[in-house]
């Protein structure tokens, strides 16, 4: 098995591809916007507080206020949070004494229920009693707008670095669950341990830490408090909103993310990343790290000469080949991404139940193939040919599982239904791939539909009626002017209604086609004039 990153740097965007033996695994594309990005942190300003959708809108500068959960204001608050605690124990203290007072109550008794309830944690219904609108509040984004939406953000800070992941708000220090060794977990967990990490803080060893020593992860700490010092002192001196830290860019990425043992090489076609990577491994790495990085020298485009672009057409592709002569069809939704798996026509054995499972198997391969390939996420489901055995249901299920084990995106997977439909849920943070690439038609507005020519045909029949019985077009010969198709169907089939409508209205009527007209569009011209009747 041979794993290369091909990285193509061009002025506008930057181009990743993954290949698995020639086989593209992975594709990402970035641009130069000042669209907010997953991980970007910003210091922002409450717009509103909103009770019913239990949300607060943060103004972080973008086009669209930030959609802030109340369950994830809390973290990165605690000062505001302990200050208003102590505020309300200070009121409830003062009734209780008053109460007392009141009663004769001695000092020492026992609380009441009430106010046993009232000391309970701080929860989401206090939210609106801390937070107000005007004030200023740290957020990192923890999904990028998509579609209409906003950016969704957070206050539970984190900060990836090349093997450790520093959470500024959390005390929890833990281990990516990928490093499966009991023994390399230990004495991972004692290097931890041993760093110097300021009060208050936790982190988060990466898969990438697995197998290195405790200087790689002192020099990435180190780094990560520097990120962070400087985002704390851009709180101080900056006026909301303001972006304070923006997540690496795709080269930046490349070297920290996805450069694992598991990678025999990058390839880059431009002289400036290929130094910066190299260098960036050299020093995260060492050389033998660095030595994987190769400058592409050819002629060609260098995703031509690894016929990365060949393959890229299938990720827009709607309808998607499997080997054994099936197919998926995968359809985007606002709500969801449908998939449904076809056996492919005319199979003699397309009812075998040998068959089913191939090419079911078959199709959960591509299925998480194509998820990681067009980074959609949300929710997924799956339509995969109907199987009576449920151990092959079963076996169907654990190997769906196994495929989504490696993908980055956290992804969940529910069992077959009594409906025969899986249900899975795939992390989203960033805009898919195809609305990247692709705005929705002006025409169909994203349907992927037009008007048939039959309907055209009617409607130009209706529009010629309605001015044909106009009193300002009485006396008005017409020309029509319209797609060439939908003119073959009024010669053709409605010619016989467009004869009743000129003797009807004893009007002469001439139509033309014309190739650049929309074919949901025509024109109508008074002969005489030459202008467009309205």
């Amino acid at each position: 098995m041979s794993k290369e990153i091909i990285l193509n740097c061009e002025k506008l965007e930057r181009r990743f591809a993954m290949l698995n033996n020639g086989k593209l695994e992975e594709y990402k594309l970035e641009r130069d916007d000042d669209t907010p990005k997953a991980g970007d942190i910003y210091l922002g300003r409450i717009i509103n507080l909103d009770n019913s959708l239990q949300a607060a809108f943060v103004d972080i500068g973008a086009k669209k206020n930030a959609f802030l959960h109340f369950r994830e204001m809390l973290p990165g608050n605690s000062e505001l949070v302990e200050q208003y605690r102590a505020d309300l124990e200070s009121k409830e203290s003062s009734i209780t004494s008053k109460r007392k007072k009141k009663h004769k109550t001695p000092d020492n008794s026992p609380l009441t229920a009430e106010e046993t309830r009232r000391k309970k944690k701080i929860t989401t219904a206090d939210i609106p009693n801390i937070f107000k609108p005007g004030m200023e509040i740290l957020v990192q984004v923890a999904k990028a707008p998509i579609s209409t939406k906003g950016a969704r953000v957070t206050t539970d800070i984190t900060i990836p670095g090349r093997f450790l992941v520093l959470m500024p708000y959390s005390e929890h220090i833990g281990l990516s669950s990928r490093i499966e060794s009991a023994q390399e977990r230990d004495r991972l967990r004692k290097i931890l341990e041993q760093l110097e990490l300021p009060e208050g803080m936790g982190m988060i060893c990466r898969t990438n830490g697995e197998g290195r020593k405790a200087a790689f992860f002192k020099r990435d700490l180190g780094l990560l408090l520097d990120y962070w010092k400087k985002i704390e002192n851009g709180v101080e001196s900056r006026i909301a909103p303001q972006r304070l830290f923006t997540e690496p860019n795709l080269i930046d990425r490349t070297a920290r993310d996805f450069m694992t043992d598991e990678i025999d090489g990058i390839v880059v076609d431009d002289p400036d990343a290929y130094k910066h990577i190299k260098d960036t491994l050299k020093r995260i790495g060492g050389i033998r790290l660095a030595g994987k990085v190769t400058r592409f020298k050819g002629t060609a485009p260098i995703f031509d000469y690894y016929n990365i672009d060949e393959q890229i057409k299938n990720v827009f592709q709607r309808e998607v080949k499997l080997p054994g002569g099936g197919a998926i069809v995968i359809d985007e939704t606002e709500a969801l991404i449908a998939i449904d798996v076809n056996s492919g026509h005319g199979r003699k054995t397309a009812d075998q139940p040998e068959f089913i499972l191939q090419t079911n198997m078959e199709a959960a391969e591509e299925i998480a193939r194509q998820l990681k390939l067009r980074n959609v996420g949300g929710l997924v489901v799956l339509d995969f040919i109907d199987m009576r055995s449920a151990s092959d249901r079963d076996e169907l299920y654990r190997h769906m599982k196994k495929l989504v084990k490696d993908d980055r995106a956290k992804t969940k997977v529910l069992p077959l239904s009594k409906l025969g439909l899986m249900e899975m849920t795939r992390q989203r943070e960033h805009e898919s791939i195809l609305d990247q690439v692709y705005d929705p038609c002006p025409y169909c507005h994203g349907t992927g539909l037009v008007k048939s020519a039959l309907t055209m045909s009617a409607e130009i029949q209706r529009r010629l009626s309605s001015v044909m019985r106009d009193k300002k077009h009485r006396e008005a010969s017409l020309r029509v002017f319209m797609h060439p198709d939908v003119l073959a169907r009024l010669r053709d089939e409605d010619a016989e209604l467009l004869t009743d409508l000129e003797s009807k209205y004893k009007r002469e009527l001439t139509f033309r086609a014309d190739p650049e007209l929309h074919y949901e569009e025509f024109r109508l011209i008074d002969a005489e004039t030459g202008e467009e009747v309205r």
